[in-house]
């Protein structure tokens, strides 16, 4: 795994490079549940996680997300275990991040082991690594296809979301797979009076699917630019 520091957004691009990454990438930024996601909800999100490292091999896109060694995070680095030719490069609050070896403390979470880069920013609240994973997404990108994919999720993965929306970046808010994807996709088709999700919704970024194999069908096309075509 490799491994970068980065303290200021200007170097983002200088930090992409000392992680031997090539711009532009397709880019897929998966956001959403992380230690919170009970194990049947990870259990049931598990083929359409795997389903997403495989979109990123066939398409040569990286992967980008919280790099903890929980929730959909983990998934993802299980699936990356089996593909280890796609980049996942995980964004993490130094400050919160337990060191390797060592035994997690207070809010402390452990980087997850699969993945192959990893992005430790500054901060002191889960949430703070919002804008660098963003940010991080479109420097990757540059003018490559870029989407968000959005599973299950709590107070933060909103913010994720709007990060993403703010960035010109669709978000795909999976139905079925829990709590903010489900809230956020019932705002889409008009079936929520949440004010959060309303306003995200009115961007026309972001768009509902179901957690179904047609859905990782859009996915690729998504990443491939091939959508309208």
């Amino acid at each position: 795994m490799r491994v970068v520091s980065l303290d200021r957004p200007s170097a983002l691009a200088s930090a992409v490079e000392q992680l031997e990454l090539r711009p532009p990438l397709p880019t897929l930024v998966v956001v959403g549940g992380a230690d919170r996601i009970g194990r049947t909800a990870l259990d049931r999100l598990r083929a359409f996680v795997y389903d997403l490292i495989g979109i990123a091999e066939r398409v040569g896109a990286a992967v980008v997300d919280g790099g903890t060694d929980t929730g959909v995070m983990q998934l993802l680095g299980e699936a990356r275990a089996r593909r280890r030719s796609v980049p996942l490069i995980g964004v993490v609050v130094a400050s919160l991040t337990a060191e390797p070896g060592t035994k997690p403390a207070g809010r402390q979470s452990a980087l997850e082991p699969n993945h192959s880069h990893m992005l430790l920013v500054p901060g002191k609240e889960w949430g703070d690594e919002v804008p660098w994973l963003a940010g991080l997404a479109s420097t990757l990108a540059g003018d490559a296809p870029s989407v968000t994919v959005l599973l299950d999720g709590g107070e933060i993965a909103y913010a994720d979301a709007s990060a993403s929306v703010s960035a010109g970046r669709p978000v795909l808010a999976i139905v079925g797979s829990g709590r903010t994807a489900d809230a956020l996709a019932a705002a889409v088709r008009g079936e929520s009076s949440e004010e959060s999700g309303r306003a995200l919704a009115a961007s026309g970024l972001v768009r509902a699917l179901d957690l179904r194999k047609d859905s990782i069908e859009v996915i690729e096309q998504t990443l491939s630019g091939e959508t309208g075509k």
